[in-house]
């Protein structure tokens, strides 16, 4: 097998372990504390933050534009999955047209 393959394995099984991992330490809780919860439910915004922020700070025209399009989705229609499709679809037609 490629090297390119064996690391999409090794990822794949880690990310596996990590997530049954996480589910088999919580479960063992009857009750989980406020403060975990709250960590928790922040993580998606965390990560999400971590794959934008690198296009916000180096990106050109076509990254500054899609953010703001997907930005300006999210402020008047507020679903997650347009906001992802209507900016992935700028960015796409823009570094098409742009080069």
């Amino acid at each position: 097998m490629s090297e390119t393959l064996w690391i999409i394995v090794g990822g794949a099984l880690m990310t596996y372990l990590a997530r049954v991992g996480g589910h088999l330490v919580l479960s063992r809780f009857e009750r989980i504390h406020p403060r975990v919860e709250a960590g928790l439910n922040a993580v998606p915004a965390a990560v999400l933050t971590t794959l934008v922020a690198p296009a916000a700070m180096n990106g050109g025209v076509p990254e500054l534009a899609s953010l703001a399009v997907a930005g300006s989705v999210a402020w008047f229609w507020g679903g997650m999955m347009p906001m992802f499709l209507t900016g992935g679809a700028v960015l796409i037609v823009l570094r098409h047209l742009l080069g």
